[in-house]
């Protein structure tokens, strides 16, 4: 298999030039980094992001993204909404239908996380876990679908893991590792039900810790992150699924890493924020 997706995972950013990408957040961090990338690759991007106004510690709006990809070279808009609102999902679909003529690309971004043990996780975080990433994802992807259908090349990309059933990781956070897998579950489930009808369906994970405000943002970030690589890692690596052909890419738990080095590159050094300090290898792996 892994022969066979060699000769698929062909990054050709052309292939993107004048699609349209339906994304959920990416106001900042992994998902930003993705619109900004599929931008300077010519893609028409639509945000869907309730990040309207400037948060107190966190750099960046759904604005400040949509200028960030059409200062890279794409064409962008941005639809404040929540992904766990039907009305919002809906009005964003028909945005990005009636402002771009259509969508090819779906990237379910938005997640909420929690690392809790059960008995300190409230039931208020658990249900946005579950109402942001399993039906979040659910949602957008089957709202999209009647125009991803319509698309010569439909992709469907989730920011989730793959399905490790080690028990470790249910037993080290149940809440965020069920939410997690349910986008997952989606991946697994989208890819069967649409393989014959020419819609890629793949989920990629990061490898590594990954640099983001959010991580320089705890205590002692500015620490892990010595050990992190940049978010253009996953961006690259989004760029290189979301440009191969999606009736040939399809099913795959991809990581960042794994996907590089399908296409090719050799060195993955240049990501690395401290090429002198080890990296540290993310959860689910």
């Amino acid at each position: 298999m892994t022969e066979v997706l060699r000769n698929q995972i062909a990054p050709d950013a052309a292939r993107l030039a004048g699609r349209t990408i339906l994304m959920s957040g990416g106001s900042r961090g992994i998902g930003l980094a993705i619109a900004t990338a599929a931008g300077k690759a010519g893609a028409n991007v639509v945000l869907l992001s309730k990040t309207d106004t400037p948060h107190p510690t966190l750099e960046g709006t759904i604005h400040t993204a949509v200028d960030q990809i059409i200062a890279a070279g794409g064409q962008a808009s941005a639809v404040v909404g929540d992904v766990r609102v039907d009305e919002d999902v809906q009005r964003a679909v028909d945005h990005a239908v009636q402002t771009f003529g259509g969508i090819d690309i779906v990237v379910n971004n938005a997640s909420a996380i929690n690392l809790a043990k059960t008995d300190a996780l409230d039931m208020k975080r658990y249900d946005l876990m579950q109402d942001i990433n399993v039906r979040g994802t659910f949602l957008l992807s089957k709202t999209a679908l009647p125009h991803l259908r319509n698309s010569e090349h439909a992709h469907i990309l989730t920011l989730s893991p793959p399905l490790n059933l080690d028990p470790k990781w249910a037993g080290m956070h149940l809440g965020y590792t069920m939410a997690k897998y349910g986008m997952s579950l989606t991946t697994l489930g989208l890819a069967e039900e649409l393989k014959d009808e020419g819609v890629g369906v793949n989920s990629l994970w990061p490898e590594t810790l990954i640099d983001t405000a959010a991580i320089r943002n705890l205590p002692g970030g500015m620490k892990m992150i010595q050990g992190a690589r940049s978010a253009q890692v996953v961006a690259d690596a989004a760029m290189a699924i979301l440009s191969s052909n999606p009736q040939n890419v399809s099913g795959n738990f991809f990581t960042d890493g794994q996907v590089l080095e399908l296409a090719g590159v050799k060195d993955l050094g240049k990501y690395a924020i401290n090429p002198q300090i080890p990296l540290v290898e993310d959860i689910f792996l």
